[in-house]
This record gives structure tokens, C-alpha cells and sequence, in this order.
């Protein structure tokens, strides 16, 4: 699911630097047919599409980079990871022992019928 996710951010990414390219390759189009009489109006237009152009390829680059192996999203937090027996070995939480102090804890402050020995609560108040 992470890799088809992935997928497709690289084609959305993808998108806009194919566009500023179409955009470069007209406009030098058009210019060559003026025979070079608009380059001066083109140049700033063409100037700005491809400063656009290359901050998409450094975004694209960078998905592309992630795709690949990089590092993972910002804010995509540590849970979880591809291989669940590599996370196993990473825990040293013990399912077993937290059942044990859990059921320890509530015998403890049980009293007769299983219920708690404090008063029934609601938020705040004592019902």
C-alpha cells in the first residue's frame, strides 16, 4: 500500500514538470518561428517557467529518492515498518507479563463479585 501510495505521488509530481517542459519547448517554438524578433518579451516568460520547471524536478527527485529507499515522509512517525518480525525483534514489550500485572492489580483492589471497592463515579461527581 505504501509503494502504490508512492506510485502515485511520483506521477502527481511528475505532472507539473512535464507541463513546464511542454510550456519551455512551445515558447522556444514560437521564438524560432519570429525568427528571434520576441526575444525579448519570450525570455522572461521562458526564464520563469523553467526556475518553476527545476523546483518541480527537485520535488520530483525527491519523491523519487523516497520511492527508492530514502528516508521516510516528514510526519509519517515511527510505527510500524515492512517486516513485522523485525519489529518483534525491536520490542521488548511482554504481552504475557502486562496480562499478569493487569489481573494482579485487579484482584487487588477487587471485592467481593469482582467489582471495584470505591464508589461508582461519573466524570466528577460520586452517583
Amino acid at each position: 500500500m505504501r509503494t502504490m501510495k508512492l506510485t502515485f505521488g511520483l506521477v502527481a509530481a511528475a505532472l507539473p514538470v512535464l507541463y513546464c517542459a511542454g510550456l519551455l519547448l512551445h515558447f522556444n517554438g514560437v521564438r524560432n518561428m519570429f525568427g528571434g524578433m520576441l526575444d525579448s518579451q519570450l525570455g522572461p516568460t521562458m526564464l520563469g517557467v523553467g526556475a518553476f520547471g527545476l523546483l518541480f524536478l527537485v520535488l520530483f527527485g525527491l519523491k523519487l529518492w523516497r520511492l527508492f529507499g530514502g528516508t521516510k515522509a516528514p510526519g509519517a512517525g515511527g510505527g510500524g515498518s515492512a517486516d513485522p518480525a523485525a519489529e518483534d525483534e525491536k520490542s521488548d514489550f511482554d504481552p504475557d507479563a502486562a496480562i499478569a500485572r493487569y489481573l494482579a492489580r485487579r484482584s487487588s483492589g477487587a471485592g467481593g463479585g469482582g467489582r471495584p471497592t470505591g464508589p461508582a463515579t461519573f466524570g466528577r461527581r460520586e452517583v
